[in-house]
């Protein structure tokens, strides 16, 4: 699995290169994501916490939407994003790629995504997907369930037909039958339930990988107070999202432009309680990895443990009690 930079990506990161600043000196902007799979973010966004924390540094925010893990992780490479927001398994394969990121921080415990299948659909089980198309985005947590949730099952990707899109247009395609299933990832799939009463057919809370956010090794590198005060700037959004639910769920109706009913059953299966990274999450991405490797989409001498080890740093979060 790799990932492709589109020439958009590479744009970006050539305008971001001239931007750099020289090593030693402070940035004048600092790029962070925003997206609907991480509502911390937007309460972050919308209430300006970071354009507050550095007015007087006189360095600007600059927000990017993240479509998915695989988009934040393509914006990382590219240079054109600081920080962004991905799941960790997707996070892992992206280093194991190259990417140079280090993970620093979680902004949820979700289980965002499952299988989905249409209400009057045949498919009942993992197994019924034999020779069936499946929307997925590749890449992200929901693929990485989506090859775990086959080879439970005794199957690969090549018993079935990937059909790529992005989530949003794997959830129209599904709608409009071109489908017979999409790894889903919400708010879109609680929206496939609540709109249209599409089915959860296959679950798995344990093989959903945390949210993680992400920098730039070397912006981490040159900027490790800036950093620090980034992370503390996101836990403090994370607190005040945790003490003001409906506020929060107010942000995502916003953003997303969902009913109310979509983004409650969204919040409901999304843990916001703890921002902090360490052996909990390492666990939870060296078990993905390790099934990736029985499913030989990562080499089977990789070292996931080591691999993971050094693309989680604890010691941003912890310096700011996180």
């Amino acid at each position: 699995m790799t990932f492709a930079l589109t020439r958009r990506a590479l744009g970006a990161a050539a305008l971001a290169a001239l931007a750099v600043p020289a090593r030693g000196a402070a940035p004048t902007e600092i790029r962070i994501d925003w997206a609907t799979y991480n509502p911390v973010s937007l309460v972050l966004r919308d209430q300006k916490l970071l354009e507050q924390e550095f007015a007087k540094d006189g360095i600007a925010i600059r927000w990017v939407q993240s479509a998915g893990s695989n988009k934040a992780l393509e914006f990382l490479n590219a240079g054109s994003l600081d920080f962004g927001s991905t799941a960790g398994a997707a996070a892992l394969i992206g280093k194991v790629n190259g990417n140079p990121i280090k993970s620093i921080y979680v902004y949820s415990r979700p289980e965002w995504t499952a299988l989905v299948a249409q209400k009057s659909s045949p498919i009942k089980t993992v197994a019924d997907l034999k020779g069936q198309r499946i929307a997925v985005t590749r890449g992200t947590d929901p693929h990485i369930f989506l090859i775990r949730a086959l080879a439970g099952a005794g199957l690969s990707e090549k018993d079935v037909k990937l059909v790529l899109l992005q989530h949003p247009d794997g959830r129209t395609a599904l709608d409009r039958g071109d489908v017979a299933a999409w790894a889903g990832l919400d708010p879109m799939m609680a929206a496939a339930e609540v709109e249209n009463g599409d089915r959860l057919f296959y679950r798995n809370p344990d093989a959903n990988t945390w949210g993680i956010l992400n920098v730039r090794e070397e912006f981490a590198s040159a900027n490790p107070e800036i950093v620090r005060r980034v992370l503390a700037t996101y836990e403090k959004a994370r607190r005040w999202s945790v003490e003001h639910p409906a506020e929060l769920q107010a942000a995502l109706v916003t953003a997303t432009k969902l009913p109310d009913a979509v983004i409650a059953l969204q919040l409901q299966r999304t843990d916001i309680s703890s921002g902090h990274i360490g052996p909990k999450q390492a666990e939870t991405i060296i078990a993905a990895g390790k099934a990736l490797q029985q499913a030989a989409v990562l080499a089977a001498d990789l070292d996931i443990a080591a691999t993971t080890g050094a693309m989680i740093d604890p010691s941003f979060g912890n310096a700011i009690g996180a």
